[in-house]
């Protein structure tokens, strides 16, 4: 089979008597067949920055217009692909399928082996699909810039959860001229500048990841200042879709001590057809990271719609209550709070980690305690009883209210027992 001849990075002195240092290299990824041109341009300037470069061919048409450090085939072999026939079928949707496939698999390995310490790409359409298919798979803070056609327009396909710069390419990627010399320049500089930036983590405390919504601010405020005056630094993501799939990334990345998940709610939007879903996966990085976790049924009473007038009829029967002009909440049943607990107990009882639920029985978001507008005992209690059925994990029930002190304090000295518990279990 095709191996990769890798080298090791190259070493240079800067003066005679110094010691040698590690020059970094650089992955320049694209279609070279219909771009070679546009990308060698832009690795030449990378290597005028004092970069090496690794060129990989990700392309499905003619000849590479420039020689790969990496071909195409080596691309698809890296994920156990055979390119040739599906080359031979000229179908191009196949073939961008292919190395959108493929080039994960491979820039992975090049990470892991060391062998690379950023990533860029130029690209229209199917380039631009196939190098953020690989950039997101690699890990936050790793530097990676993607020049693109798409980038003035909504890139959330793209990007996904992770860190990838997207500079628009203001003309097409065809042939170099004086707008595209000019963009792919500032991006080579773009990429040696976060390649050469290092990052110092050596004070760096252990993470905790948490959830929060406007109506469970109060708990996560309270809870977040006792875990960082116990040594923790505390990352806030708010529950609105996007930021449930940045805390699930971030957690299976292994950058996370601990999970105080008390706002589960885009399960709600998940299920009933919400506009805040994050999908089937959200409590799923615990149990892949195995990382300690506390989990609650924060806002499990409501589902997120936009404007008043956006809300489904089925649901006029329901309470409902406009928290602003541009979101409405309404009510989840008794039957779907049934299906949320099971949801959420099963969840918590796939990690293998040490894991808790704790419910605040008298509210679980700020607008459900007694008195207020989504207030039904009824609902929430079927939602309690359904998560003790089902749990096989701890269960704590507090007379307590989300946003109370008391179940700050209870969330707190329950997540730093498990981390310090599965810390002890580790080291035995």
């Amino acid at each position: 089979g095709r191996g990769f001849a890798y080298q090791p990075h190259p070493r240079v002195q800067i003066h005679p008597g110094q010691e040698e240092i590690t020059m970094s290299t650089i992955a320049v990824l694209g279609t070279l067949d219909s771009k070679g041109t546009e990308h060698a341009f832009l690795a030449k300037q990378i290597q005028l920055r004092g970069h090496e470069v690794l060129l990989i061919d990700v392309g499905t048409g003619g000849e590479p217009q420039v020689q790969p450090g990496v071909n195409r085939y080596e691309v698809a072999e890296s994920a156990g692909v055979d390119l040739q026939p599906i080359l031979d079928r000229r179908d191009r949707g196949e073939c961008v399928a292919a190395m959108v496939a493929s080039a994960p698999k491979l820039l992975a390995q090049l990470v892991e082996e060391q062998r690379i310490d950023g990533v860029i790409s130029l690209g229209g359409g199917g380039g631009t699909a196939i190098a953020t298919a690989a950039m997101r798979v690699l890990a936050i803070g790793f530097p990676k810039v993607m020049v693109s056609t798409l980038a003035s327009g909504n890139t959330v396909h793209y990007v996904g959860t992770r860190d990838i710069v997207m500079i628009p390419s203001i003309v097409d990627v065809s042939g170099l001229n004086s707008v595209s010399r000019t963009i792919f320049s500032r991006a080579a500089g773009a990429i040696t500048g976060m390649v050469d930036s290092k990052v110092d983590l050596n004070d760096a405390r252990p993470i905790i990841a948490a959830s929060m919504f406007g109506n469970t601010t109060n708990l996560v405020s309270m809870a977040r200042e006792q875990l960082e005056a116990a040594g923790y630094e505390v990352l806030v993501f708010h529950a609105t879709g996007t930021g449930g799939r940045t805390m699930e990334a971030l957690i299976e990345s292994g950058m996370v001590a601990g999970v105080l998940d008390v706002t589960t709610t885009e399960w709600a939007d998940e299920l009933v057809g919400g506009v805040l879903a994050a999908g089937p996966d959200r409590l799923d990085a615990m149990t892949r990271a195995m990382v300690p976790a506390v989990i609650a049924p924060g806002c499990l009473d409501m589902v997120n719609f936009g404007e008043r007038e956006t809300v489904p009829e089925k649901f006029e029967s329901r309470a409902i209550y406009q928290h602003n002009p541009q979101v409405t909440l309404v009510r989840t049943s008794g039957e779907e709070c049934d299906e949320l607990g099971r949801i959420l107990a099963r969840k918590a009882n796939a990690n293998g980690a040490p894991t808790a639920i704790l419910i605040p029985t008298r509210g679980i978001s700020a607008i459900s305690a007694p008195g207020e507008v989504f207030h039904d005992s009824g609902a929430d209690g079927r939602l309690f009883k359904a998560i003790s059925e089902e749990a096989e994990v701890e269960v704590q029930e507090l007379k307590t209210e989300i946003n109370s002190e008391e179940f700050a304090n209870a969330c707190v000295s329950k997540l730093l027992e498990l981390i310090e518990e599965y810390g002890s279990h580790s080291s035995a």
